[in-house]
């Protein structure tokens, strides 16, 4: 796909990721760019700076995502691309509460299922339409410390890889996007993870030019990290030698905390 002339939704987007792929696709020239996100100031501001439109949306509530569909096919007509890119992570393990986990279950996971099933009925009538999962490299590899946004990413991959089987031969198009360590305000929140992620870091500037490129081929998984993808050929030649690997890493990861304690 390309992005020109065609309209397009992200949300979460007024920070991060999602700021820098609104600012991109308006940059290559997308006939209406609008930016969903939970924050109205921050998603005002971006619209602003893309002459787009910003809708508070809530994606954890499927009455949100509904609203923004509707009004996004109100003012600019039918939606080509749309990006589910909205997010949380925090800490956390099979002893977190069950509230913990279920917000985590609705941000990072439901949203994608709502939007789908609001989305999917127009884009199979007119055989077109555009899916861009927003997962992590949690969602193919794991996450240490960080049991919820692990398992709810894998979800993300999981369910991007079903749309594109179920629905591909009818011309709906999925992508999946798996980057590493983003400088962003999820990085510096992700406690010692972060120190090990810091030293290969994008900018989100340079994660959403991966993403045009990787539209425009129109590739499922999207890596703008590639040695994401080394990982996951080891991961999946040998599983038992990965995870020991990952349990030396969580163990260096134990002692650096508490060495900081």
């Amino acid at each position: 796909m390309e992005v020109s002339g065609k309209v397009v939704v992200v949300t979460g987007g007024g920070n991060g990721i999602g700021a820098a792929l609104a600012r991109r696709f308006a940059a290559e020239g997308a006939a209406a760019v609008v930016v969903a996100d939970l924050d109205t100031r921050a998603a005002g501001r971006v619209a602003a700076e893309v002459g787009g439109l910003a809708i508070e949306t809530d994606v954890s509530t499927e009455s949100d995502v509904v609203r923004l569909i509707e009004t996004t096919q109100d003012r600019y007509g039918p939606i080509d691309l749309f990006c589910a890119n909205a997010g949380i992570a925090f800490a956390g393990s099979e002893q977190s509460p069950d509230e913990d986990w279920d917000r985590m279950w609705r941000v990072n996971f439901f949203s994608h299922v709502y939007a789908t099933r609001h989305l999917l009925p127009a884009w199979l009538s007119r055989g077109s339409g555009y899916f861009l999962a927003t997962a992590s490299a949690a969602g193919l590899l794991t996450n240490i410390g960080a049991a919820q946004y692990t398992v709810t990413k894998h979800a993300v991959v999981a369910f991007a890889e079903w749309l594109a089987i179920t629905h591909g031969d009818a011309g709906i198009r999925v992508s999946c996007l798996c980057p590493q360590g983003v400088e962003t305000r999820m990085l510096e929140e992700s406690g010692p993870v972060a120190n090990l992620l810091r030293a290969t870091a994008l900018t989100p500037e340079q994660v959403a030019s991966v993403v045009v490129d990787g539209l425009a081929r129109e590739s499922f998984l999207i890596l703008p990290h590639p040695e994401v993808g080394e990982y996951l050929a080891n991961k999946v030649a040998d599983p038992d030698r990965w995870l020991a690997g990952m349990r030396r890493l969580q163990q260096k990861i134990n002692e650096a905390t508490k060495m900081e304690e």
